[in-house]
């Protein structure tokens, strides 16, 4: 947009009225985010009230080039978006928007109300897949056992809760067969909403059979199936939420963006999330960050397992990751780790798609790699992260 934003004589721009125009389009979209299901028709409105707002400004401003730029910039913008000619547009004051069940224009209100400029929302992601492998609000990357019911998420405004089950015998690996998500009542947004999703049901409505929470007009809260009975996504407008649920092979992951606000907003009591505070020490698998070593040349016992499996060694393993991603970073050994323990092929698909829904969530593109390193697993890059042995140079273990 740098072409529309300023071109030419500055002076031109301001004499014609064509700053205003410029000036409102940027209201209307600063707050929107690429990642959200509405962002196409928000953007579409944006344009069409840019469009019309040159129009009124035409004779005036005739012979200024950046009036012109602009002209061009949007029929460009409308082309790329696939935006119609006729439809609705943005309101022309979209700092007094007052929509209590839309996160970010009620957070817009607030900061006009308070008369001063104030940073957008801060947005957090949490992920978990795999084996299971989770991501937390902070960025940490942890392996964990917490085999059973655990809460991912619990404040005043979402709870999400998984259940894992054993998916080797003999071992402490443990993959996610269960998640269940209750939305809570909010104003006029939406009442409560609960949903759940099993290995083989992966349903695109709530348990009460509804699809969408409050006036389904607002569409305040609603879920769009993506791929039926493998992907769906939750949008929660209301509370500026998204959470993606896809079932891979026989387990389930899970991916959630939400503002950090709402995150921290919860009782003393609730300590216990694995999304804010990670997973208690006596469920890491990992220690501090490293995964152990395998006994070199020890097999697990896939002959004791109910459905035969692929037995990986290093070098395959890697071979397979390597098809699917193409950076080292942790998915990408937590891929290899998931292959060597549980010799599920389908591990690899999770931890693919798992660094898909880190890109469309997190507002961090900087922060989508997490690089191993020898501290508390947070974003970093430090290679020490891992220990070579010959052509061991991924840390790994079958827990057993």
């Amino acid at each position: 947009l740098l072409s529309i934003l300023c071109l030419g004589d500055c002076q031109l721009y301001t004499s014609c009225g064509i700053q205003k125009c410029t000036t409102d389009f940027v209201s209307f979209t600063s707050h929107l985010n690429a990642a959200l299901e509405d962002f196409d028709l928000e953007f579409c409105k944006a344009l069409r009230s840019y469009s019309v707002c040159t129009y009124r400004n035409s004779k005036v401003c005739r012979g200024n080039l950046v009036y012109h730029s602009a002209v061009l910039g949007i029929g460009d913008l409308m082309t790329q978006r696939n935006c119609t000619k006729d439809g609705p547009t943005s309101s022309t004051n979209p700092e007094m928007t007052n929509d209590p069940c839309n996160y970010s224009g009620h957070t817009e209100v607030r900061e006009h109300q308070e008369g001063e400029k104030t940073p957008p929302p801060t947005y957090l992601f949490c992920g978990l897949f795999g084996d299971p492998h989770l991501r937390t609000f902070k960025d940490h990357f942890q392996t964990c056992k917490v085999e059973g019911a655990w809460p991912l998420i619990d404040n005043n405004y979402l709870s999400v809760q998984v259940t894992n089950v054993p998916v080797v015998p003999g071992s402490s690996a443990t993959a996610t067969n269960k998640i269940t998500i209750i939305f809570k009542s909010y104003q006029d947004c939406t009442d409560q909403k609960v949903y759940q999703a099993v290995t083989d049901d992966l349903p695109a409505a709530f348990v009460d059979g509804t699809t969408s929470g409050g006036d389904g007009n607002t569409r305040s809260l609603h879920i769009v199936e993506k791929v039926s009975g493998k992907y769906i996504e939750m949008h929660a407008k209301y509370i500026g939420t998204t959470v993606y649920i896809r079932q891979l092979g026989h387990y389930l992951t899970l991916a959630i963006r939400m503002p950090q606000e709402l995150v921290m907003a919860y009782e003393e009591s609730h300590d216990l999330q694995l999304c804010v505070n990670g997973c208690p020490s006596s469920e890491r698998i990992d220690q501090s960050g490293h995964l152990p070593l395998p006994v070199v040349g020890k097999l697990l016992p896939w002959s004791a397992a109910a459905h035969p499996r692929l037995e990986y060694t290093l070098e395959t393993a890697t071979t397979k990751c390597h098809e699917k991603m193409l950076v080292r970073d942790i998915y990408f050994y937590s891929c290899i780790f998931d292959l060597l323990t549980t010799g599920d092929a389908n591990f690899t698909a999770a931890a693919h798609s798992a660094l898909q829904d880190v890109e469309a969530l997190h507002p961090s593109k900087e922060h989508w790699h997490i690089f191993p390193r020898s501290g508390g697993g947070g974003v970093g890059r430090d290679s020490k992260f891992f220990v070579s042995l010959g052509l061991l140079c991924l840390i790994l273990v079958a827990y057993l």
